[in-house]
């Protein structure tokens, strides 16, 4: 899983598997949920992100794998 944050567009990406996505249902204003061609979830994608969550403090609470983490330039 990887999250993809833009600041110009304020804008986050929630990347759940690294499958295509071939449909998208916006099931709020501004989240829309991306589909791979089995219908399985593989992406989240949220609008003015700053202001429907926390962007300052991601917890990472007994993930079962390691965590990489990369410095934004």
């Amino acid at each position: 899983m990887k999250l993809h944050y833009d600041a110009a567009t304020d804008s986050l990406y929630i990347d759940l598997a690294d499958r295509p996505s071939v449909d998208s249902d916006e099931v709020a204003d501004g989240v829309v949920l991306d589909f791979d061609a089995d219908g399985h979830l593989v992406g989240i994608d949220i609008d003015h992100a700053s202001q429907r969550v926390n962007l300052n403090q991601l917890v990472l609470d007994r993930l079962p794998s390691t965590v990489e983490t990369i410095a934004a330039a």
